[in-house]
C-alpha cells in the first residue's frame, strides 16, 4: 500500500482521540506555538484567504478564524475523512461554518486556482507528506505573488542532554501511552520516529529555497522542540 494511503488510514483511525494524543506529543504546549505562528498567518487590518493544509480535526482553523479580519476566509485540506469528520462538529459547535471550508484533498495535487491564497500553513503535519518538494511546490502555485507558506513542525533540539530525554520519552514513553489511550500502538510508534527523521533546519531551509521560495527563515520554540519555516511566493 502507497504511503499516502497508510498515513490516511492511521489517522482515520486515531481521529477520535488525536485531540488529546496530539496535546500530549507536544508535551501540552502546542497552542502557545501556534498562537506565535498566528502572528506571521493573520493580518488583522486586511481580508485574506486562508489555506491551512493538513489541518486535521481543524483546531488551528478555528484559532486562524477567531482572530482574522471580517470578510476573510480560512479553508482547511486534509487526507483523513475522519479528522476532517471531527472538524465539521467542532465547526457546528462554533458557529465558524460561514467563515471555514474543510474538504478532502492532497497537498501534491490541489484543486485550487492559482494564485488563489494569502497565506497557506502547515501545522504538525509535512513531516507525513509522502512527496514533500512536490507538495511545496503545489503550495507555491496556490498562493499569490508575495503570499507566504508558514511551517510549524516537532524537531529534535539540539542540546545534547535535552536530546537525549526528548528521544527517551518520543520513543519510550509516548508509544506507550499513545497506544494504551488509541488502542494503535504501531501509529504512536510511527508519529515519533516520524519527527527523528525530518531533515534538520539548514537541509529543510534549503529544501524551501530549490523548490522556489523566497525569504527563508527559521525560528525555534521551546529549545528547539518545535521549529517555525516561513517562506515567501516571489
Amino acid at each position: 500500500m502507497p504511503k499516502k494511503e497508510k498515513i490516511q488510514q492511521m489517522f482515520d483511525g486515531i481521529a477520535a482521540d488525536y485531540d488529546r494524543l496530539n496535546h500530549i506529543m507536544s508535551l501540552g504546549i502546542d497552542r502557545s506555538w501556534r498562537r506565535r505562528a498566528l502572528k506571521e498567518i493573520v493580518r488583522e487590518d486586511a481580508v485574506q484567504e486562508i489555506l491551512d493544509i493538513a489541518c486535521g480535526t481543524g483546531d488551528f482553523c478555528i484559532a486562524i478564524a477567531r482572530r482574522m479580519s471580517p470578510g476573510s476566509r480560512v479553508t482547511g485540506v486534509d487526507l483523513s475523512e475522519g479528522m476532517l469528520a471531527v472538524m465539521k462538529e467542532k465547526l457546528k459547535d462554533e458557529g465558524l461554518e460561514d467563515r471555514v471550508g474543510c474538504g478532502q484533498g492532497d497537498s501534491e495535487a490541489m484543486s485550487f486556482a492559482d494564485a488563489s491564497f494569502d497565506r497557506a500553513t502547515i501545522a504538525f503535519g509535512i513531516r507525513n507528506f509522502e512527496h514533500r518538494e512536490k507538495a511545496l511546490k503545489e503550495i507555491l502555485r496556490v498562493l499569490k505573488p508575495g503570499g507566504k507558506l508558514v511551517i510549524l513542525e516537532l524537531s529534535v533540539p539540539s542540546n545534547p542532554v535535552i536530546r537525549w530525554f526528548y528521544k527517551l520519552y518520543f520513543t519510550g514513553i509516548l508509544p506507550l501511552i499513545g497506544g494504551r489511550i488509541s488502542g494503535d500502538k504501531a501509529a504512536y510508534r510511527y508519529l515519533p520516529a516520524s519527527v527523528l527523521n525530518f531533515p534538520g533546519k539548514q537541509e529543510w531551509m534549503e529544501t524551501m529555497r530549490a523548490c522556489g521560495y523566497i525569504e527563508v527563515r527559521h525560528k525555534a520554540f521551546t529549545l528547539g522542540i518545535c521549529r517555525m519555516y516561513v517562506g515567501v511566493k516571489p
